[in-house]
């Protein structure tokens, strides 16, 4: 058995050494070659005898094989070129495999046999449907073409089951809101809750209602009982907050049964005041408020 080894110094390295003759053969007469880097689950020497034939028909192909044997100039184009170049191709058996990393892939250009390597890899009910990075990882590992990884996207993402199983079924996501940034103290203002704490006072307050002002990211905390109502809470604000700062424009808050009673959205509708409530799990809407917590 013959290995050519002048294009590749890495993976002469640990090519093992095989004489010529008859005689330095370890294998019994006969018997099937195993082909490096190749794993398929039903595919035989047949298999490899035809990739063979398809290299002489390629137009990059062929030439490459002439330079891989004579180890003359190259007359290459696009990836065949920079991957020559890179000292990523080897030829072994008369078949061409292409070295990335730690991996050699067998290289092939025929459209009949990257569509069976496709569906081998994507269809099999032994494969599965796998994510796309996982499919990447096997097909690189055994077979390459110019682009294989941009086809192997492009075929995962039309294939029918997958677009079945990953299809939408909720809403759409509305856009996203541009929060303007305040230009005087407690004009916009952030609120949110600490709750389940420890009771404390002789009132037990077991939470914390908190207001976050934007302008000069300053903080209230205002003790309170998790069991508050929207009318508590109004007072509450009332009594700390607009009795000593004003009427906000703006209050920002996520969608709390309290903020989003009739009652709280009444009360701030008659004092001028705009209530912004964040969208179900987007938090960065609320985020100012909620790194305090």
């Amino acid at each position: 058995m013959e290995i050519d080894r002048r294009n590749n110094y890495k993976f002469s390295a640990w090519a093992p050494e095989f004489g010529t003759s008859d005689s330095d053969r370890t294998e019994p007469e006969g018997t099937e070659t195993p082909m490096l880097g190749i794993c398929f689950s039903e595919l035989q020497n047949k298999f490899f005898s035809s990739v063979t034939k398809t290299y002489a028909k390629h137009k990059q192909c062929s030439p490459l094989l002439q330079i891989l044997k004579q180890n003359t100039g190259s007359q290459l184009e696009g990836p065949w070129l920079r991957n020559f170049n890179e000292n990523k191709f080897i030829l072994v058996y008369q078949l061409l495999y292409h070295i990335e990393k730690h991996t050699h892939a067998l290289a092939v250009i025929d459209r009949h046999y990257i569509s069976l390597i496709l569906k081998e890899f994507h269809n099999c009910p032994s494969m599965g449907h796998m994510s796309e990075e996982q499919k990447k990882e096997r097909v690189g590992s055994t077979a390459w073409w110019p682009q294989w990884e941009q086809e192997l996207s492009k075929y995962i993402n039309t294939c029918e089951k997958v677009q079945k199983a990953n299809s939408k079924h909720g809403k759409n996501y509305g856009l996203l809101q541009h929060i303007d940034e305040p230009e005087h103290p407690w004009e916009t203002i952030n609120t949110d809750w600490v709750k389940g704490l420890v009771p404390g006072r002789k009132e037990n307050l077991n939470a914390y209602l908190f207001i976050v002002e934007r302008y000069s990211k300053s903080v209230r905390f205002l003790s309170c009982h998790k069991e508050n109502t929207a009318m508590d809470t109004s007072l509450i604000f009332w009594n700390n907050i607009i009795a000593t700062c004003g009427v906000p424009k703006i209050i920002i808050s996520d969608r709390d049964p309290k903020c989003t009673s009739e009652y709280w959205i009444n009360l701030y509708d008659m004092l001028g005041t705009k209530l912004a409530f964040s969208t179900a799990y987007h938090p960065q809407t609320h985020g100012v408020a909620e790194v305090m917590i």
